[in-house]
């Protein structure tokens, strides 16, 4: 099961990852104004999903990659908080149960990463 969960969580950041550069307005809709270079910023992002997605799958880079995922995730949360302190003005098309409950649910994926950075118990 665990490998199998792994193989998802790098699907989802791979496929999250592509879609900075198929869907980039929405993630440029979404920065907060004091972070520099808005494009840039938003293809980084999507290039480190990509790699932290595919370096998760191989077992030699799968706990770096979960760290990474780890940092990634909390850099993150200024655009989530970002968002909330907005939500009536910026984002009022995004209902506001959506906002809030992201914040648990970074927790959630945080600790679904952490799972990946645990080594691997041998078999007795």
């Amino acid at each position: 099961m665990k490998l199998a969960l792994k193989i998802l969580m790098a699907l989802l950041y791979i496929a999250a990852g592509i879609n900075h550069f198929v869907n980039p307005d929405f993630y440029l809709n979404i920065m907060p104004p004091y972070i520099p270079a808005h494009g840039f910023m938003v293809a980084l992002s999507g290039v480190a999903e990509i790699v932290l997605g595919v370096a998760l799958l191989v077992p030699a880079t799968q706990s770096l990659a979960a760290w990474g995922i780890i940092a990634m995730l909390l850099a993150f949360m200024p655009v989530h908080v970002h968002m909330l302190l907005h939500a009536g003005d910026l984002y009022a098309n995004v209902p506001y149960a959506a906002l809030v409950i992201r914040f648990p649910l970074q927790a959630l994926l945080i600790l679904w990463a952490w799972w990946y950075t645990l080594p691997v118990r041998a078999l007795g």
